[in-house]
C-alpha cells in the first residue's frame, strides 16, 4: 500500500522507496527502438546477453533463482531497483496502488528500491511470465535486466564477467547466447513483436 502523499510502499513488515523518472532516465534517453540489444539495454555495458525464458513452471523458476545469485554476487550489498511492469489489469505489480513510472514505449512500471531477496520474492508462483521483476538494476548501475513486455526472453547488459556466468551458469546456459552491439538481438527460433 502506498503511504498518502509520499514516496513509500510497505511491505513484509518494512518501509519501501518508490523509484523516479529520474531513476530510469538513463535508460529511456539510451534506448532504441529496433531489434537490437539497445531497445532493452542501454549501449554502456562491456556485455550483453538474451536468455530465453523457459515456458516450464520448475525451468523458470530455476533460471530466476540462477539469475537473482549471480547479480546479488556483483553487486555485494548495493540497493537495487526492481520495477513490474504493467501490462493488464491481470498483471503482478506487486504494489498496485503505487504510482507508475513511464519509460521505454510510454510503457508504466512500479519501480521499488530494495534488494535480491525482494526480487526473488515479491511476485508469487503462477505469475503468467515470471517471479522476478521486468526491469532489475542496482543503484551505481553497473549491470541491468530487462524483460521487455512482448519478448519471451530476458536481456542483461553488463561486464564481460557477469554476461559470461551468465551464460556458462548451468541452470541458463542452454537458453543463453552473447549479443554483440548492432546485431539482431532475437534469440533464434523466437519472434520480436
Amino acid at each position: 500500500m502506498v503511504e498518502s502523499g509520499d514516496r513509500y510502499v510497505v511491505r513484509d513488515g518494512a518501509t519501501w522507496l518508490l523509484g523516479t523518472k529520474s531513476d530510469v532516465a538513463w535508460i529511456d534517453e539510451a534506448t532504441t527502438t529496433d531489434l537490437t540489444i539497445t531497445s532493452a539495454i542501454p549501449p554502456v555495458f562491456e556485455a550483453y546477453t538474451t536468455i530465453v525464458v523457459s515456458e516450464k513452471d520448475s525451468v523458470r523458476e530455476r533460471q530466476d533463482r540462477a539469475m537473482v545469485a549471480l547479480l546479488a554476487e556483483r553487486s555485494a550489498a548495493r540497493p537495487w531497483l526492481l520495477g513490474y511492469l504493467e501490462t493488464s489489469e491481470h498483471d503482478d505489480v506487486v504494489f498496485p496502488a503505487a504510482p507508475r513510472v513511464r519509460f521505454y514505449a510510454d510503457w508504466g512500471y512500479v519501480l521499488v528500491q530494495a534488494g535480491p531477496t525482494q526480487a526473488a520474492q515479491w511476485r508469487g508462483p503462477g505469475f503468467h511470465h515470471r517471479r522476478i521483476p521486468d526491469l532489475i538494476f542496482p543503484d551505481d548501475r553497473s549491470w541491468l535486466v530487462s524483460m521487455l513486455w512482448d519478448d519471451d526472453w530476458t536481456c542483461c547488459g553488463g561486464s564481460a564477467e557477469l554476461i559470461d556466468s551468465l551464460v556458462d551458469h548451468p541452470d541458463l546456459k542452454s537458453c543463453a547466447r552473447r549479443v554483440n552491439l548492432g546485431e539482431d538481438a532475437t534469440p533464434p527460433g523466437h519472434t520480436a513483436i
